[in-house]
């Protein structure tokens, strides 16, 4: 049952390219425009350039949230799940696995050729580049969370957005400061911790949490 969940999120992901394309066209996008907006001064695109690219992420992340619980919804097949004898929780944390997979993965791993552009130099890269691995599964596993609630309501994209964003902070700010940190010579080691230390709370509690948000959204 695990594997065919899996398998299905990815086959869908498949068939539906926008839904995959859409979140890292408009993190592209919304990195390349800052440089042009700002100007060409090195040094500060240098200071922005990580607080920027994580900005893009994290909004980008947004745009695939709402569509998480929703398609399974107009289908009947998130019944199916709640009914199934796999427990809830593995297979909420199954789908956040495949989002983030399509969706996140792709995102992190373009995020030094658009830092490139804001003039870090390759130890910078490899430091963003290991923050959002370590960031961008939790902000799909917090995201998770919100989609769940606010499933079937009216506006829940908007609510969604308000719900998520205040628990994004944390990320946001340890992952640009790893690499500032890193910049000013005291070493990213405690920034990057503490993001693994959210990605291990939130492997934890994020699954159980959604799983019970879309048992009460079902209701």
């Amino acid at each position: 049952m695990i594997g065919q969940v899996f398998r299905r999120e990815l086959l869908l992901a498949w068939r539906r390219p926008g839904d995959t394309l859409l979140p890292l066209s408009f993190f592209v996008i919304v990195g390349s425009l800052f440089p042009l907006g700002v100007g060409a001064e090195p040094q500060l695109l240098h200071a922005i350039g990580p607080g920027v690219v994580w900005i893009a992420a994290v909004l980008a992340t947004l745009l695939g949230l709402p569509r998480l619980f929703a398609a399974d919804q107009q289908s009947g097949a998130l019944e199916q799940l709640l009914l199934s004898p796999a427990p809830l929780t593995l297979l909420v944390a199954i789908k956040v696995l495949a989002q983030w997979l399509t969706c996140g993965l792709p995102l992190a791993l373009a995020a030094p050729l658009l830092a490139l552009g804001f003039g870090l130099n390759f130890g910078d890269l490899g430091i963003l580049l290991a923050g959002l691995l370590l960031g961008t599964p939790v902000l799909y596993l917090l995201g998770a969370i919100s989609a769940a609630l606010t499933l079937g309501l009216r506006g829940g994209g908007a609510l969604l957005g308000l719900l998520v964003l205040p628990l994004y902070v944390p990320v946001l700010i340890f992952g640009s400061g790893a690499v500032q940190a890193a910049a000013q010579g005291f070493g990213p080691g405690a920034n990057l911790s503490l993001l693994a230390a959210m990605l291990a709370l939130a492997l934890v509690f994020a699954p159980w949490a959604t799983a019970a948000a879309l048992r009460i959204s079902l209701d």
